[in-house]
């Protein structure tokens, strides 16, 4: 049985408004409650003990493979003469957190967000790694409440036209690779990469890496394993090159 309090916080909490993001999506809940959950970040909890409910981590890793099976499929069947090498490159470049941070950013879900004070005040709402993941768990709500195909509407709409830049800028190419033969090629120097922060529990771990030439840092980059935070520590490096070496 609620408390009257409990029932005043859950009143407080579903009053948040989504119907400028369902008509921007063109998507209407069924379940309301599921694109609630998807905004709702595991730090906000340590902080609202009376939220009867979980963070937007299962949507997230419900997301993350509704993502990836629809990018497949697309990339299979729009490229028929492309090796699986390359397919799983464009796939790598297409879902990554930035790509997937800059359409949240574009779909302002920073400001649905609900984050403990802490997250708030480090710039969580503009993280790209917090973005990232609340573009998955909302995908993970659609799926659920909308079924397949509206899931694949939402990706073939919001994300898959980010590939033609990808693949224009070949963007899907190995940084770390052309890093290491720039560096090796102009400084005869071998990159390294370090771990400069590292957060969250075991199954969704969050890491940021530095790359260094000797003891100076050329550039910096986040993701969910430390194998994506060096790919993008490696791109920004190289987008800087060689001004970071000087």
């Amino acid at each position: 049985m609620f408390s009257i309090l409990k029932l005043e916080f859950l009143k407080n909490f579903m009053k948040e408004d989504f119907s400028p993001l369902e008509k921007q999506i063109k998507i209407k809940f069924k379940n309301i409650q599921l694109i609630h959950n998807a905004f709702v970040h595991r730090s906000y909890l340590n902080e609202h003990k009376d939220y009867n409910g979980g963070s937007n981590e299962r949507l997230e890793f419900l997301g993350d493979a509704v993502l990836e099976f629809i990018v497949s499929q697309y990339l299979y069947e729009t490229f028929p003469d492309k090796e699986e090498g390359v397919l799983t490159a464009y796939r790598s470049a297409l879902v990554c957190s930035k790509s997937l941070s800059k359409i949240s950013k574009e779909l302002d879900f920073g400001k649905y967000l609900l984050l403990s004070k802490g997250e708030e005040q480090s710039g969580g709402r503009t993280r790209p790694y917090i973005l990232g993941n609340t573009f998955e768990a909302v995908l993970g709500a659609i799926y659920l409440d909308q079924g397949l195909e509206n899931a694949k509407g939402f990706v073939h709409k919001f994300l898959l036209p980010e590939l033609e830049e990808i693949i224009a800028n070949q963007e899907y190419k190995d940084p770390k690779s052309e890093l290491q033969e720039l560096t090796q090629e102009k400084v005869n120097v071998t990159p390294h990469y370090d771990v400069l922060d590292e957060k969250g529990p075991d199954h969704n771990k969050w890491f940021q890496v530095g790359v260094f030439i000797n003891k100076k840092r050329i550039g910096i980059g986040e993701g969910k394993s430390k194998q994506i935070a060096e790919q993008i520590a490696a791109k920004d490096a190289l987008t800087t090159w060689p001004g970071t070496i000087d």
